[in-house]
């Protein structure tokens, strides 16, 4: 099983040869005009001190994107609004009621699908940005022992898993434990638990807080991302699930389609695929790009 510290240094590779690679590249990201040229160095596109966007983001972007937008606010002055960090569903949800939104950077390829189909967000602007892990983990010292998904049914001890309608974490959760029969629908929602696990199981509003749920002992074990494992102390992998298993794990970015800063909301999204500093930062935390 690979270490926490052996994934950041592929990731952190994997990120340099991406800036490698975007370097030699003509074209730009998906932001309007110039691309911002990739380094601590680069400028990018749009320089306004007045304009702030409000970018709403998955959850588990909770600890990375704050360094981001501090990047990207010192190289262009653009400041950002309270950035709400929630389950995917709820982000969505308050769009449809109305919240104003430049960004927004979800789970899952799924509710992103529902932002587009609802014409939330801007169908041209939408790219995937990274990619996950989705791994069982356990509190630093637990002698729980889990060698295969199905081993969380003898765990002594609740399983901390997201709220499927809104915790992309948790429907992926539930599609694994539905590839080993735990649970009644592949899809991830809409089906119940295995007996052996359905008075276990401890649904939590957003991942961190089922890393939390694991991390003060409130459950034996739970199911979250591998970049969780560098936000929240307290917590280790205790096995990664197979690729196979789940879904894809995918964050796609899009700008909404009632911003009214579409061109500096465009070019954060490039600056945040684009930008060597940038890229550094969603390394340390555990996100490889898409």
């Amino acid at each position: 099983m690979n270490t926490v510290s052996s994934r950041r240094a592929f990731v952190a590779g994997a990120s340099a040869l991406a800036v490698a690679a975007l370097a030699g590249c003509s074209n730009g990201g998906a932001g309007s005009g110039s691309a911002a040229p990739a380094g601590s160095e680069g400028s990018a596109a749009v320089a306004d001190d007045s304009i702030q966007l409000q970018v709403f983001a998955a959850n588990s972007l909770e600890k990375a994107m704050p360094e981001v937008e501090a990047l990207y606010t010192a190289q262009t002055g653009v400041t950002f609004a309270d950035t709400q960090y929630k389950g995917s569903g709820d982000l969505v949800e308050q769009m449809r009621g109305g919240a104003p939104v430049d960004v927004l950077i979800t789970a899952s390829a799924g509710t992103m699908d529902d932002a587009e189909e609802a014409d939330l967000v801007d169908t041209a602007t939408r790219q995937d940005m990274f990619v996950n892990d989705l791994v069982i983990v356990r509190a630093v010292g637990s002698d729980v022992a889990i060698d295969a998904i199905e081993d969380v049914a003898s765990v002594d001890g609740n399983i901390a898993i997201g709220e499927p309608g809104a915790v992309p974490a948790g429907k992926y959760a539930n599609q694994a434990l539905a590839s080993v029969g735990l649970y009644s629908s592949d899809e991830g929602e809409g089906g119940e638990y295995d007996a052996s696990i359905a008075d276990k199981v401890v649904q939590a509003d957003k991942v961190g807080t089922a890393a939390q749920y694991v991390s003060t002992g409130d459950c034996a074990v739970g199911f979250v991302y591998t970049s969780d494992v560098y936000r929240y102390d307290g917590i280790e992998v205790a096995y990664t699930c197979p690729a196979e298993s789940h879904k894809p794990i995918v964050y796609p970015g899009a700008v909404a389609t009632a911003s009214e800063n579409a061109d500096a909301a465009a070019d954060f999204l490039a600056f945040c695929m684009e930008n060597e500093d940038a890229l550094a930062i969603w390394a340390e935390y555990g996100f490889e790009l898409a």
